[in-house]
């Protein structure tokens, strides 16, 4: 399990696991996906990614 450092100091100690994070141009959001069921989980407001999440192909 990926664990938040000291306040503000912008990362993340270790990778989420069992995640994973894919772009959709059409909406132009990152979205993250559980990697066991393949569900969709979450979706960010903005057009960055997610930190410490893995990126699909």
């Amino acid at each position: 399990m990926a664990k938040n450092g000291k306040p503000n100091d912008g990362h993340r100690e270790g990778a989420v696991k069992q995640r994973s994070q894919t772009y959709n141009p059409k909406i132009d959001r990152w979205t993250k996906r559980d990697t066991e069921s393949g569900k969709f989980m979450d979706q960010k407001s903005d057009n960055k990614p997610f930190k410490g999440v893995r990126k699909e192909k």
